[in-house]
């Protein structure tokens, strides 16, 4: 990605329009400074602070095309069976949202085991050793089950993971929900599925919970709310836990599925 020219009153305004701009933390910039601008006299003549900014680390654009190209080389669906797939996993998006909703304002409480069989785990393994083998990918899979949360954890590694995490992490989370489809019609109990490689989720939890201060900074300079880019469930939820304790801003998610996002707004009488 080529060098994108932003401005502010500061150097540091600047910064943060690049950040929310780019939808990255202001720490994962690289920045060359233009001009730091200056205040001029009794604030006549005053100009603003001007950067070069892009990201560290861009994710290739071509991942998805990438991966495309791999699976419609071993052939494309019927359009019924696609058409039925997709609304299977819209299904199954709503359902994972209204759950994450929830959780966002309520904690956990404790549950007894599930009974569920341990059969689950190979199975899974298997059906997602078909799937790389189809993608022409190594990769060496590690699932646990914690029957207590209903929650299955599967962690891939291999040479070519960027492949699987796509752009901001669309593609990992895609094939997350196509595994939740799979274990979920083998399972009597819902069981949440958690996909990661390369620890992609905790680095991505820290560029959230980054992108949510420079975004609660901004909001309480200018006094305006700030619409973020849609996100699924689980990235709301580190956006609203990342402010909720603060004491001058607050946020809620509006929207419908996918296009669902995170607003956040100044609190009344907090100036």
């Amino acid at each position: 990605m080529d060098y994108r020219e932003f401005s502010g009153k500061t150097v540091e305004d600047a910064m943060i329009e690049a950040a929310t701009t780019l939808g990255i933390a202001s720490s994962e910039l690289d920045i060359e400074v233009v001009s730091k601008g200056s205040s001029g006299f009794l604030g006549l003549g005053s100009k603003p602070a001007v950067i070069k900014a892009k990201p560290k680390q861009e994710v290739s654009d071509d991942i998805e095309e990438l991966l495309s190209a791999k699976k419609s080389a071993k052939g494309k669906k019927k359009p019924a069976e696609k058409k039925e797939a997709v609304k299977e996993e819209v299904k199954v998006q709503k359902e994972e949202a209204a759950l994450e909703e929830v959780k966002e304002a309520q904690p956990e409480e404790p549950q007894e085991p599930a009974n569920i069989d341990d059969s689950i785990i190979d199975e899974t393994k298997v059906y997602l050793e078909k799937i790389f083998d189809a993608m022409e990918m190594e990769a060496k899979i590690d699932i646990s089950l914690d029957k207590v949360s209903r929650t299955m954890s599967i962690d891939v590694e291999g040479p070519e993971m960027g492949i699987i995490i796509g752009k901001r992490g669309q593609t990992l989370d895609s094939l997350q929900y196509l595994i939740s489809l799979y274990v979920n019609k083998k399972s009597d109990t819902y069981i949440r599925i958690k996909l990661d490689t390369e620890n992609y989720r905790e680095r991505r939890k820290e560029t959230l919970e980054n992108l949510a201060k420079n975004i609660a900074f901004k909001v309480k300079k200018s006094r305006r709310p700030f619409s973020l880019e849609p996100m699924n469930p689980y990235e709301r939820r580190i956006i609203h836990s990342t402010l909720q304790g603060d004491k001058y801003v607050s946020t809620k998610s509006e929207g419908e599925e996918p296009y669902r996002k995170v607003v956040v707004f100044p609190k009344k009488n907090n100036k």
